[in-house]
């Protein structure tokens, strides 16, 4: 038991962090709703698939969770047979979710009263990241002395983590961290439209922002503006969690009196992209709306 991690949620993330721990020879027992990912996670050398998650939790000291809101946490671990059914006293459970700071300071609170040490690890990374073992986890809350414990799983399923603080802190990071990707998303959208607007080269002004050492240069502008100008929108990460997550932030911002109306303004474009039909499609699928306001395609296809 001991040497057994237990996993519970196999979807674009988990999926491909459950396949790096039968890779490294490690020992695994998960569980999915989607009987379909559960039966692909099996066919890996060393993962079992287990009936509920309150199984996973009575078969493991180790259990990981990777699920997409607060409601599918909540399930998990509260539901009839859920994690609190099977847990026993000494269990460490890490939620790579991206969820309310709230929630998962009353869930850490809850199970340490049980004897459980719980830890929050929301990610940094998307589908990709998640193939090549190479998310980088927000590690919050838990007992830092139980690190240890926990690290030799963490450094199979991703490159890197990072311990931030109690409770709560992972969560606030990323929501901050996803807004402020959100609105970079309206942004470069917007300075594409002026180019296409304009007679600019979307590959000149792209050529400009990435070599030329300004400040306008990120991340997103160049892993994405490529794929936006071929106008594909295969998801890495959904515009729909993206949507997700930005509320989460404006919520969080709200409550904290902290006047944010760039953030609100790009929640909002998020909103008419989901509204709109896009949801399953990549993030960068916010230029979608931007191009309907200007009436025309940036894209090139």
């Amino acid at each position: 038991m001991d040497d057994v991690v237990g996993f519970i949620g196999l979807g674009t993330m988990g999926g491909p962090m459950v396949g790096h721990l039968s890779a490294k020879g490690m020992q695994a027992v998960v569980y999915d709703a989607d009987p379909a990912a559960m039966a692909r996670a099996a066919e890996l050398p060393g993962v079992e698939a287990a009936a509920s998650p309150r199984e996973v939790a009575e078969r493991c000291m180790v259990l990981l969770t990777c699920l997409p809101n607060n409601d599918a946490v909540d399930a998990v671990f509260y539901g009839k047979e859920g994690v609190l059914v099977g847990a026993r006293e000494g269990l460490i459970t890490c939620d790579f979710s991206t969820v309310s700071p709230e929630f998962t300071q009353v869930l850490h609170a809850e199970l340490r009263e049980g004897g459980i040490i719980h830890f929050e690890a929301p990610m940094l990374g998307s589908k990709a990241q998640a193939e090549a073992g190479e998310v980088f986890f927000i590690l919050a809350g838990g007992e830092e002395e139980a690190l240890p414990l926990l690290k030799p799983v963490l450094d199979v399923v991703g490159r890197m983590h990072m311990y931030v603080g109690p409770s709560g802190t992972g969560n606030k990071i990323k929501l901050i961290h996803n807004a402020l990707g959100a609105v970079n998303y309206c942004a470069v959208a917007e300075s594409l439209a002026v180019c296409a607007k304009t007679g600019v080269d979307l590959h000149t002004f792209y050529g400009v922002v990435r070599n030329g050492g300004g400040m306008a240069h990120g991340n997103y502008f160049e892993r994405k503006v490529p794929t936006i100008i071929k106008g594909d929108y295969t998801p890495r990460f959904k515009l729909a969690l993206a949507h997700k997550d930005i509320n989460l932030a404006r919520t969080f911002a709200d409550q904290t009196q902290v006047p944010v109306p760039i953030m609100e303004e790009a929640r909002a474009t998020l909103a008419e992209a989901v509204a709109d039909g896009h949801g399953e499609e990549d993030a960068s699928a916010a230029t979608r709306v931007i191009e309907k306001r200007i009436g025309r395609r940036i894209s090139e296809k």
